[in-house]
């Protein structure tokens, strides 16, 4: 890319960098003119050990223009340390792409708390640290004028997944955190708005470690997993890289999916039917009459994301 990039001078945060679409994502980025700090402290899938060899050679791949940050940022110290660190070497920060993630699948009835706290931590409460600690470093960028006006440099985008709204089979923490990103991606677009800053969420689907430990519950996760493994995670760093630049200005608080060379916008809860009782507290036939009449065929069916998206996506 060459200084006329949109994202050239930007400069971008980018968690779980070293690996998959994580890498792909501060590829990218760098690609198209940006500083990136890569944020990963080289665990395994299941947040278990540490290699910051990993984040260090990955950085080192892409020059000058990279640097890592090996501390796990599941902590608000270490977030805090990763924003300083981009202000400090590259002068701020205005990209924040929360990837990081890890899995400790279980069925709920085998539910481990020490696990379901772990994965809590590592993929939401990290998000919210990073969040907390680079955003009012944007709020006093707006205010200096960095990047010119009207102020368009700002930009926060969560990695989520389709699991927090369809649901899996024994991913009742990963489930869990990504719902929870979801919400978060809500209210810092809220809370972010008139400082101009947007915040997405994008939900992949690529090749990565996680759908390497996918074990097929049923024959229609087990082509997703055989079809997921086909493609690459660039698309979704395309998508993160235009997200990130100035045509998205207007975009914000919206869950986007990215497969392959296919992209969906994703619906948002919002009531889709109402009843109430004409008079007085419902009795139990009256509230099983209303229902029966006006929700039974508006039910949304149990089924999982990896069934949902089996399909054979477009590469």
């Amino acid at each position: 890319m060459t200084d006329q990039s949109p994202l050239s001078g930007r400069v971008a945060l980018v968690s779980g960098a070293a690996q998959g679409i994580g890498l792909a994502i501060a590829q990218g980025l760098v690609q198209r003119g940006c500083q990136v700090v890569m944020a990963d402290p080289g665990t395994g899938i299941d947040g278990h050990g540490a290699d910051p060899t990993i984040v260090k050679q990955a950085a080192a791949a892409l020059g000058a223009a990279a640097l890592p940050f090996a501390d796990s940022i599941a902590s608000p110290a270490a977030a805090q340390a990763a924003v300083e660190l981009a202000v400090k070497r590259f002068g701020g920060v205005d990209i924040v792409v929360n990837n990081a993630a890890i899995l400790r699948d279980a069925f709920i009835f085998k539910l481990d708390p020490g696990d379901f706290e772990a994965v809590i931590r590592a993929n939401l409460l990290a998000a919210a640290y990073v969040l907390g600690a680079a955003t009012p470093v944007m709020r006093d960028q707006v205010k200096a004028g960095r990047g010119g006006e009207p102020y368009g440099w700002g930009r926060l985008v969560n990695i989520v997944s389709t699991a927090g709204f369809y649901g899996n089979y024994g991913q009742a923490a990963y489930a869990s955190a990504k719902a929870g990103l979801i919400g978060l991606t809500r209210v810092a677009a809220l809370d972010m708005a008139r400082s101009q800053v947007t915040c997405n969420a994008v939900a992949p689907f690529a090749a990565t470690r996680v759908t390497e430990s996918i074990k097929p519950a049923n024959d229609g996760q087990a082509q997703y997993k055989a079809r997921a493994l086909t493609v690459s995670p660039v698309h979704v760093a395309n998508f993160v890289a235009f997200l990130s630049g100035p045509a998205a200005q207007g975009i914000s608080g919206q869950i986007f999916g990215v497969r392959g060379r296919e992209l969906f916008l994703f619906s948002q809860s919002r009531p889709i039917a109402r009843v109430a009782s004409p008079a007085g507290e419902w009795s139990e036939a009256s509230l099983s009459e209303a229902l029966a009449k006006d929700f039974a065929g508006r039910y949304v069916e149990l089924g999982t994301d990896l069934e949902a998206f089996s399909g054979e996506p477009l590469i």
